[in-house]
């Protein structure tokens, strides 16, 4: 397994990379298009969707949708919050309240509000007009949303177990604890702190920057969630086996459906980013 998933890194990492980080901006939307579109796929099957045919006509959807956003639209961010405002409260009572979203359409709809907002996010990062303290590269941008996911996803392993004991939701991932999640949010404290730092900025943005990059943590946290619940509750493990020893796109992506275009928003009501185009 361990020799699968290193193949698995080597053979994904140049291409992730180079597409993320060398391609111009359009070429950055189509290839982000490509790994949505895909994620939608997997979505699919987490909807209760098994036929191939459903899950390549619910993906196609979804392509379909990207591209009649193919403009930066702020609307579909704002939706975004309100989206994951919702999923705490999902998340929180499961299983209680399944019955509500537990339909086809209904989950369906729900990789919707979850893909869509995070490729309209990760796009308006790239394009827009973008300027915090002596900082105006975008790609620096874009990395800094990563290492905010990352760095979460590192403190809480480490802090979960050391000190895991109080459970953050037992009935949805059991492995998570609320020690995690502080110290997730510690590390990312920390990062921002460095960021400002190395950025020059003054003390209100970097103060601003650790709130901000704290929100985006905390919510990451929603993204994992959602998705653990929705494959609990489907019975299956990962999200597909698209990514031999990795699991599926999703399962790589699902903290950062939820930090993107939460994070974009923030930096964009700050300022620090302005709406842009490809």
């Amino acid at each position: 397994m361990l020799k699968t998933r290193v193949i698995t890194a080597l053979i994904l990492a140049p291409i992730a990379i180079g597409g993320i980080f060398f391609l111009p901006p359009l070429g950055f939307a189509l290839f982000t298009g490509v790994m949505i579109t895909l994620g939608a796929w997997e979505w699919a099957n987490m909807a209760g969707m098994s036929k191939p045919a459903a899950r390549i006509g619910y993906a196609g959807l979804v392509a379909a949708v990207l591209f009649l956003l193919y403009e930066p639209h702020s609307l579909v961010l704002w939706l975004a919050l309100v989206w994951w405002g919702i999923c705490l409260l999902l998340v929180r009572s499961y299983p209680t309240g399944s019955n509500v979203w537990s339909p086809v359409p209904v989950r369906a709809l729900m990789g919707l509000c979850v893909l869509v907002p995070a490729w309209v996010g990760l796009n308006q990062l790239r394009t827009g007009s973008f300027q915090f303290g002596s900082i105006d590269n975008n790609l620096l941008l874009i990395l800094y949303v990563f290492f905010i996911v990352w760095v979460a996803d590192i403190g809480a392993y480490f802090a979960g177990r050391a000190f895991g004991k109080a459970k953050l939701a037992p009935r949805v991932s059991p492995g998570k604890s609320w020690a995690g999640v502080w110290g997730g949010l510690a590390a990312v404290s920390v990062l921002a702190v460095v960021a400002a730092w190395l950025a020059d900025a003054g003390v209100r943005d970097g103060g601003l920057l650790i709130v901000a990059s704290l929100l985006t943590g905390a919510v990451s946290v929603l993204g994992d969630l959602l998705e653990s619940m929705l494959k609990r509750f489907r019975g299956i493990k990962d999200s597909s086996q698209l990514l031999p020893g990795h699991g599926g796109i999703m399962d790589r992506i699902d903290s950062l459906t939820a930090a993107i275009p939460v994070f974009a928003l923030l930096i964009i009501q700050l300022d620090w980013l302005t709406a842009g185009g490809w």
